[in-house]
């Protein structure tokens, strides 16, 4: 009865090899796409597109948006996708909870999800006194259990334009302030810049910061704000430049 114990859960284990074999053979060529999607950012100007476009999936990781973009792409370039950007992407169980389905034939694109696990230690100060519990395991007496990634595996999303069911409700979209700010703030908040090393500057339009609203910039020592701006937007702007000015400049 031992033996045959032993057989099942030798059995088992090595059932289990041809899968962890395919997802660590996913895995690295998830990571090798990435290298390489990375690598063919050889000019500023393609940083300066890649970060653009993670900025529209802060959710995501830099790595998980390039590997999105890139799939994206060559699903468009094969004629499954519309459009050479994607919009909103989402893993398969997220897309039925938004009364969604892929299309029959669409492939997901492949991401790098974290794996975690929960450790265990009774001085939790101490990086080296952490231990793996295993599954169902309970910590002991006085110890202190947090969740850490302990690796990576692959997952897989999909596009809104590969699935098909209801609409999906539509994201808000930030906006600027409009109308007067209260009385004397705006001098208040300049009194500080000032007071901290910097020159407060207005500028015409985005255009001249960048597309930005405001702009802090540390080497020449000033801060801009859009003129073209109602007064409560412009005040919010000098307020988080405000907040990005350090203490005790020179």
């Amino acid at each position: 009865m031992t033996r045959h114990a032993t057989r099942s859960a030798d059995h088992s284990h090595q059932s289990n090899r041809p899968d962890r074999t395919a997802r660590d053979a996913k895995l690295e060529a998830l990571q090798e796409q990435l290298a390489s999607s990375v690598a063919a950012l050889v000019t500023g100007e393609d940083w300066k597109q890649a970060l653009v476009f993670a900025a529209q999936f802060r959710s995501r990781s830099f790595n998980n948006t390039m590997l999105i973009y890139r799939q994206h792409l060559a699903a468009c370039s094969e004629g499954r996708v519309p459009h050479p950007t994607p919009t909103y992407v989402a893993g398969f169980k997220q897309w039925l909870a938004l009364g969604r389905h892929v299309q029959k034939g669409q492939q997901g694109y492949g991401i790098l999800a974290p794996v975690t696990a929960r450790m265990a230690s009774t001085n939790p100060t101490a990086p080296g006194s952490w231990r793996r519990l295993a599954r169902g395991e309970k910590p002991k007496s006085g110890e202190v259990v947090r969740s850490r990634m302990v690796g990576l595996k692959p997952a897989y999303v999909w596009d809104i334009s590969q699935t098909e069911g209801d609409p999906v409700p539509e994201l808000p979209h930030p906006a600027l302030l409009t109308g007067q700010a209260p009385g004397g703030l705006w001098d208040g908040l300049a009194d500080q810049i000032t007071d901290r090393g910097f020159e407060l500057r207005l500028v015409s339009s985005a255009a001249a910061i960048g597309g930005a609203n405001g702009l802090t910039d540390f080497l020449s020592r000033d801060v801009s704000v859009r003129a073209d701006m109602d007064d409560a937007a412009q005040v919010k702007t000098l307020a988080h430049d405000l907040l990005t000015a350090p203490t005790g400049a020179a």
